[in-house]
């Protein structure tokens, strides 16, 4: 999930504390744990942490009367990362591996479909075909 940007807004003073499956999350000094379904805390080096929490569904919290830092979730966009990934791959090695699938058939586009199967495959991180291919 990316986060879009918002102006920067005053700190507050956050506690989180994870026991296995569960958290308590204290923002202010008030206690959110019952609220929340989960959360992410963000932070690069020499800025100030960004914590986004995400509701749980069906319940609200009354106890905030305040200003907060916001932060939208917006839905993922798969396309830099695939760019990054289709950027580093061997063309001869990704034509030998897809010749070589024990899948590839005759028929029509049987190589196209071979190339985009071997290409989820290491996209899943499944490199023992193409070793094998080598």
């Amino acid at each position: 999930m990316e986060i879009t940007d918002t102006p920067p807004a005053d700190m507050q003073k956050v506690r989180i504390t994870a026991d296995g499956s569960k958290a308590s999350i204290q923002i202010g000094g008030i206690d959110y744990s019952r609220v929340v379904s989960g959360y992410t805390i963000h932070q690069q080096a020499g800025q100030e942490p960004d914590l986004v929490i995400q509701l749980a569904k069906g319940r609200n919290s009354p106890d905030f009367d305040g200003y907060a830092r916001v932060a939208i979730g917006v839905p993922y966009e798969p396309g830099p990362a695939a760019a990054h990934f289709l950027s580093a791959i061997d063309a001869s090695l990704l034509e030998k591996a897809a010749l070589a699938r024990p899948d590839l058939d005759g028929g029509p586009h049987g190589f196209t479909k071979a190339v985009l199967a071997q290409l989820q495959q290491w996209a899943r991180g499944e490199f023992d075909r193409a070793q094998e291919t080598s």
